[in-house]
């Protein structure tokens, strides 16, 4: 006969079971709760310590340490900064995640390793929109695989999950804070377009950028992206599924190439602008952008969109945008998509033929002794400037002391200099190269340009070289 032992700590209540029993209480349910009570009291005997160390050493030796060297054009000359943030290895042949931010106008990426070997890497691809990007170590040949990170499902992650924060904050080569996932689905207006953000108080500071966020099964489920530039409990990071689909494109193209529709979407219950409409799917359209294809569609403001290629898309609040603006993104260019919308309470079929979106910021060109430098009008970089002029230049900055200084001011944007056209940076590269070729027999220029919506003729008189003073 095998005889059953009662825990100690369950005696009180296997002596009230008997009791029970004797009565004629149904004491089945009872007896499950107490044995699901005494198992729990197993799971409390589980060291998080642990846990943290297990994951922590999965991900810290794959946290990498990045370094560049950037050209920098805002101060109104081009200048050489040092910046450094951080990076995750995830292959064993070198590939490093980081963010778009981290690498932006980079002339030389170092990377430091957790081993402190320290190497070269070139940039595969990046992308603005998401602010993600791809690096590859430039390794020596019959190289050792190296470690690199798992990546998991930030799909799975809830309000209150633990997750630590990895990378090299303040410019020290690596460090881990820890927290828990403050809201998983956060909307940032203005930094959302494509994509949702992971919150969390896990310590994300500057240098952090491009770091691992990974959860307590020591797998990758964010890019640390954004935080407090004092330190601090908020901090955001890209869910890696995003990242994910992002740098695939990247893989294969180098970029990410997204689709452009022009349509601009409002969700349903737009608690922002407390406009509420009587509708439990799709999203509305509250604008389509000029020129754009789907205004040569015939798409409407208060149209609103039910399906893409037969695919159902809602949007009921601000947090769900991302999601239909990433599958209008990733449509095929030049193929027309198939849009059913709800106008009026009829059903419209469209078909809509994006575009390539191209290039999401001006590039930029550096004038020395003219002493300010200026950048291409961009529709989605400043679309202030491309309300008044499409396609132009624009003064990007100014530098202080120089011959520019008390003439030009940011975001003036240039039409002539002596009476010649200017529509391009090429132009702008020609003319001020014919000048500076001339200045002994010319040092003065006049410029006509826009500030503020108004149009006005200066004089920049550029024969005094601040350079050599």
């Amino acid at each position: 006969m095998r005889i059953l032992k009662t825990p100690k700590n369950l005696l009180p209540q296997f002596a009230a079971l008997c009791l029970l029993s004797i009565l004629g209480v149904a004491i089945a349910p009872l007896a499950t709760s107490l044995v699901a009570q005494e198992n729990m009291r197993g799971m409390d005997k589980l060291d998080f310590r642990e846990v943290v160390r297990s994951a922590k050493e999965k991900v810290f030796p794959t946290v990498v340490f990045i370094k560049v060297v950037r050209e920098d054009l805002a101060g109104g000359k081009k200048t050489s900064q040092e910046v450094s943030g951080s990076g995750v290895l995830v292959s064993a042949d070198g590939e490093i995640l980081s963010n778009w931010h981290v690498v932006d106008k980079a002339v030389e990426v170092r990377c430091l390793l957790a081993d402190g070997r320290a190497f070269e890497a070139k940039i595969v691809g990046s992308d603005k929109d998401v602010d993600v990007c791809l690096l590859k170590l430039k390794l020596p040949e019959g190289s050792a695989p190296l470690p690199f990170a798992p990546l998991g499902r930030s799909a799975e992650l809830t309000e209150g999950s633990f997750v630590m924060a990895m990378g090299a904050p303040w410019g020290m080569s690596r460090s881990v804070s820890i927290g828990i996932v403050s809201c998983t689905k956060r909307f940032l207006p203005g930094t959302s377009e494509y994509s949702f953000w992971l919150q969390t108080d896990a310590a994300i500071s500057p240098g952090n950028s491009g770091g691992p966020l990974v959860n307590t099964a020591g797998e990758v489920i964010g890019i640390n992206t954004r935080g407090m530039m004092a330190g601090g409990d908020t901090g955001f990071a890209t869910p890696i599924e995003v990242v994910k689909a992002v740098v695939d494109r990247i893989r294969v193209g180098g970029k990410v190439d997204w689709s452009w529709t022009g349509l601009q979407l409002q969700p349903l219950k737009d608690f922002n602008r407390n406009i509420y409409f009587d509708a439990t799917n799709g999203v509305m359209v509250a604008e389509t952008d000029t020129g754009s294809p789907a205004r040569r569609a015939g798409i409407l403001a208060g149209d609103r969109l039910v399906s893409v290629n037969g695919e159902p898309v809602t949007a009921l609040t601000d947090e769900d945008l991302p999601v239909v603006r990433r599958l209008l993104g990733f449509l095929a260019k030049n193929t027309p998509a198939k849009l059913d919308l709800i106008r009026k309470g009829e059903t419209v079929k469209v078909e809509v033929k994006p575009t390539a979106k191209g290039q999401v910021e001006g590039d930029e060109l550096d004038c020395p002794r003219w002493d300010f430098t200026v950048k291409a009008i961009n529709q989605f970089d400043n679309p202030d400037l491309h309300f008044q002029r499409e396609k132009g230049v624009f003064v990007y900055g100014v530098k202080y002391p120089g011959n520019a200084a008390s003439v030009f001011q940011q975001k003036d944007i240039l039409l002539k200099v002596d009476g010649k056209d200017i529509a391009t940076l090429d132009d702008v590269k020609g003319y001020h190269k014919d000048a500076v070729a001339n200045l002994a027999a010319k040092s003065r220029a006049v410029f006509t340009l826009l500030r503020n919506g108004l149009m006005r003729q200066v004089v920049l008189d550029f024969s005094r070289n601040y350079e050599k003073e």
